[in-house]
């Protein structure tokens, strides 16, 4: 008997702590939780952490987070004012500030990104869409970033939520216009080489005239100066010979003949054939070395 109490009191002790088990649920500060009972909300929402109470099996609770949430936007093509087409890649910041409202309008809270992908990617498209490329690259960014911003909240307050920032991370030209553009920028690239080389062999071409200018400049200046000297130093040893001549007639005839022999001898292959009595050897035949008396 007393083990079938025992036994009894082992069951009634384990269905109620199953019971307390199924009852009780926490809230910590990263959470906010909503009782439903049949799917249907229970009271409030529950923001503050701590450990609460709900019928075991008849109700269950959502947690949601407080957080401040990422989302993360697909690329998406848009085309600009000037009919520019970009590949655009986005993320935005947002946070759940009405549980209840997202819970009946989002209903399970893994559905987030789904629900508001494409309200982002329509936000996008409406914004870039009114403006031109250079804005987008060049100009008020910052001023984009706020009109994206606006118009996703317009769109998505219903689901309970606050979009707290946008940013653009990419936005590139798509894959057929960036190497179009490319071409286009290799083929004015190779123009500029080519007028860069036409610039340079133009003016290599005019330093080579210019050099060979003053080559030759140079060259007949020499010539000319070469030619004065050569005419001074044969006016001199004209001179010279003169006054030597005049001194000495007899002698310089001599000393010219000897000069005249000794071009004229030299070499063994030399044969001359002239009358001995020639005046050429006018010295070579007399007594006295030719001498007049």
């Amino acid at each position: 008997m007393n083990r079938t109490y025992s036994i009894a009191g082992g069951i009634a002790l384990a269905v109620i702590a199953v019971l307390i088990y199924s009852s009780a649920f926490t809230v910590n500060m990263m959470q906010q939780a909503i009782v439903l009972q049949f799917g249907s909300p229970q009271g409030g929402v529950i923001s503050k952490p701590g450990l609460y109470w709900k019928l075991p099996y008849i109700q269950n609770v959502v947690f949601i987070d407080k957080r401040l949430l990422s989302l993360e936007a697909p690329a998406e093509e848009v085309t600009t004012s000037d009919q520019k087409r970009l590949v655009v890649d986005a993320f935005a910041r947002f946070k759940i500030v009405d549980a209840l409202k997202f819970y009946q309008t989002v209903r399970d809270p893994r559905l987030t990104e789904q629900r508001l992908q494409p309200t982002f990617a329509s936000a996008l498209r409406n914004t870039l869409g009114d403006n031109s490329l250079e804005t987008l690259v060049r100009g008020d960014r910052s001023g984009l970033m706020k009109k994206i911003l606006k118009t996703f909240n317009e769109t998505s307050s219903d689901l309970g939520i606050v979009i707290i920032d946008v940013r653009i991370k990419r936005a590139d030209l798509p894959v057929a216009n960036s190497q179009a553009i490319y071409r286009r920028m290799q083929t004015e690239r190779e123009r500029e080489a080519a007028v860069i080389r036409a610039r340079g062999q133009e003016e290599a071409q005019r330093l080579r005239s210019r050099a060979d200018r003053d080559v030759t400049v140079l060259l007949a200046d020499a010539e000319r100066d070469g030619q004065i000297a050569r005419g001074q130093g044969d006016a001199t040893r004209a001179k010279i010979f003169a006054n030597a001549f005049n001194q000495d007639p007899e002698f310089f005839a001599f000393y010219r003949s000897m000069q005249a022999y000794k071009a004229s001898l030299s070499g063994d292959t030399t044969t001359m054939v002239i009358s001995p009595d020639s005046e050429f050897f006018r010295y070579l035949n007399s007594e006295n070395g030719g001498a007049r008396r």
